[in-house]
């Protein structure tokens, strides 16, 4: 496997392609839920979501950015095959929770302008695909940093304020369920791909400056009365499509996980964990939870081919698999004829079939956020 030193030489030649790599109520989706599938004893008012692609269910297609999804073959097993803005096939992890916890089936976008107060009332998701917690990621792709969702929320709490009053709203935040998903593009698109950040930070330095940086913006949703937080951690990066095809030895012929990537994101997760635990004890008195949420664990298993079924662990299913995302995965673009047999939907981003397996995996998680 090739090391972090020899693989460096890579990063320029990519420089330009990675940048650019990177409401109504369905009845239908519904029956898919089955009874068991349900939150029990568990209350959310209201499912609020930070973060990047994972998280997004199409901001950017409302901002100035080439990093969108927003058109085939994007959203081809979602509802009437709409390409809403979703880097994957169909649902995402925050569909599933939001169903699950029995407020929606669909996450709308913030920045939809046509959302209605019921839409707005019951959640949505301020995230933009990109984007990450350190202030330099999203300028790569001209995204929405988090510190601007931290100021989204703030308007979104204005506008329920005024349509519902200052008590329902602030009833709806206390008892709300705030998911934060970020981290991954700070380490594969910023640190690993542009040389700023390697002049003055190691990685292990990097790490403590990015969860710094977590940190200071969960701490800015607890200042804005957030009392029911889930930390996504990072993903076994060494596993992503695109990072086996940039940094492997023989990336078309010997298509395994990169462990020398996937270990700095193990690393990051034990710190992180340590960091969510003290904010955790210091919190112990007011009733605030703040809960890991583990998709490193699951996904390696998907990409090792342990306990899942998948018949392609290590390309997409859009293209070749080995590079495509965001307009590189387009219409002329050739599709898998099944997306569920792919653990991923493009180079970087996981199918419907992957997000339903990790919402399960982190169904434990979310019920000791919002249990009653």
């Amino acid at each position: 496997m090739s090391s972090l030193t020899s693989s460096s030489n890579f990063f320029f030649p990519h420089l330009f392609l990675f940048v650019f790599i990177f409401a109504s109520k369905a009845t239908s989706a519904r029956n898919l839920a089955s009874v068991e599938d349900k939150a029990v004893n568990n209350y959310a008012s209201t499912i609020l979501i930070f973060g990047d692609s994972t998280v997004d269910p199409g901001n950017n297609n409302y901002i100035n950015t080439p990093f969108r999804s927003n058109f085939p073959p994007y959203g081809k097993d979602f509802l009437n095959q709409t390409a809403t803005g979703r880097f994957t096939n169909g649902r995402l992890a925050n569909d599933f929770i939001a169903n699950y916890v029995g407020l929606k089936d669909y996450v709308p976008p913030y920045l939809d302008p046509n959302l209605s107060i019921q839409e707005l009332s019951t959640g949505v998701s301020f995230a933009s695909a990109g984007s990450g917690f350190d202030p330099l990621t999203p300028t790569i792709s001209n995204v929405i940093s988090v510190s601007k969702q931290l100021e989204y929320l703030k308007e979104y709490k204005a506008k329920l304020e005024n349509r519902i009053g200052k008590e329902k709203m602030e009833y709806l935040i206390y008892n709300a369920l705030f998911v934060v998903s970020a981290g991954t593009n700070d380490f594969v698109v910023n640190y690993f791909t542009i040389p700023i950040r390697r002049r003055n930070y190691t990685i292990p330095t990097y790490m403590d400056f990015v969860l710094q940086q977590a940190q200071q913006f969960i701490q800015g949703l607890l200042d804005e009365g957030a009392r029911r937080i889930g930390v996504v951690g990072l993903p076994p990066i060494g596993c992503l499509p695109v990072v086996i095809s940039m940094y492997s030895d023989n990336p078309f012929s010997k298509r395994e996980c990169i462990d020398n990537f996937s270990s700095i994101a193990r690393d990051y997760n034990l710190k992180l964990q340590t960091q969510l635990s003290t904010m955790q004890l210091k919190l112990a008195n007011t009733g605030s939870r703040i809960a890991y949420m583990d998709v490193y664990g699951p996904l390696e298993d998907m990409s090792l081919r342990r306990n899942y079924d998948f018949d392609v662990v290590n390309s997409g299913c859009c293209g070749t698999g080995f590079l495509e995302a965001s307009f590189l995965c387009n219409p002329r673009s050739s599709v898998c004829q099944d997306a569920s047999k792919y653990v991923y939907w493009d180079s970087i981003h996981p199918t419907e079939r992957t997000y339903n397996l990790l919402y399960q995996a982190l169904r434990p998680a979310i019920d000791s956020i919002i249990k009653i």
